[in-house]
């Protein structure tokens, strides 16, 4: 396996984004390439210092250890980034950093996607990479932003996420949303749109969703409040095949083993077939 340590330049930072450089690691296999690539959005975890290290070093809700390993045996290459507030940039608090960005009229989520759509440029300027085969994996935190990015870049072909799909107006009447960080605050959001319209934009690209029925960050009725209308714009679009959902009833905010394998059948499928 080769690691590389970057500085991936933010091509789509505006502003009042914190950096023009983002800290990054691209783990890939041996050889010229070009390679199917794994678009690795980190978790939040409430440990903001472990950010792109997640790919190498795992963390205690991947009960699989690390991907990197994984993904580089199976031929794929993988590039994660510290997002704001993590990692190498946990200097920044990420409430000073989101109350900043709101005060001058963006958000940290929009920056974070943004720096995610910059890592797509970088992609794209590499030989060694395929970027006709980029594919978006995250827990948590990371599988927000993966289905987000997926569903506002067309440039991520597939998108598996893990234990974190909810409908947002749902998780407010139940009392659940505050359970999810200041960074997926975006004002006028439910106003506009639901969670489900938007997921809906990924298809008929790929999508696979696994989420716990225990957790308390996706509780199934706000789970339900997507997937039902999701399964019905499918279906319209002739798109079922699009969309795959595991539900283990027995687990909570974690990925399990069999969650770990659906999603390495999947990323092989779409990236690797």
């Amino acid at each position: 396996m080769v690691i590389e340590r970057l500085q991936v330049p933010c091509t789509r930072r505006t502003a009042h984004a914190p950096d023009d450089w983002i800290p990054a690691l691209l783990c890939r296999p041996e050889g010229d390439g070009p390679f199917p690539v794994v678009l690795y959005c980190h978790a939040h975890g409430n440990n903001h210092a472990i950010g792109k290290q997640e790919l190498l070093s795992g963390r205690p809700a991947l009960s699989e250890g690390p991907y990197a390993p994984v993904l580089i045996e199976r031929g794929m290459a993988a590039l994660v980034v510290d997002l704001p507030c993590f990692g190498e940039r946990s200097g920044y608090g990420e409430s000073a950093l989101s109350k900043s960005l709101l005060w001058h009229g963006d958000t940290l989520f929009g920056t974070m996607l943004r720096e995610l759509a910059s890592a797509i440029d970088y992609l794209e300027g590499r030989a060694d990479m395929d970027s006709s085969r980029i594919a978006a994996y995250g827990i948590s935190m990371g599988a927000t932003l993966g289905w987000w990015l997926a569903a506002l870049d067309d440039r991520v072909k597939a998108v598996a996420e893990v234990c974190c799909l909810a409908d947002l107006e749902t998780l407010i009447e139940l009392g659940a949303h505050d359970e999810h960080g200041i960074y997926m605050t975006v004002p006028g959001l439910c106003a506009q749109f639901s969670t489900a319209d938007i997921v809906s934009l990924i298809i008929p690209r790929p999508h696979l969703c696994a989420v716990g029925a225990l957790d308390s960050l996706t509780p199934p009725r706000a789970l339900d409040a997507v997937v039902k209308p999701l399964e019905q714009a499918c279906e319209c679009a002739d798109a079922a095949h699009a969309w795959e959902l595991l539900i283990e009833p027995e687990s909570g905010h974690v990925e399990t083993p069999r969650m770990r394998r659906k999603v390495l059948d999947f990323l092989e499928r779409q990236l690797l077939d």
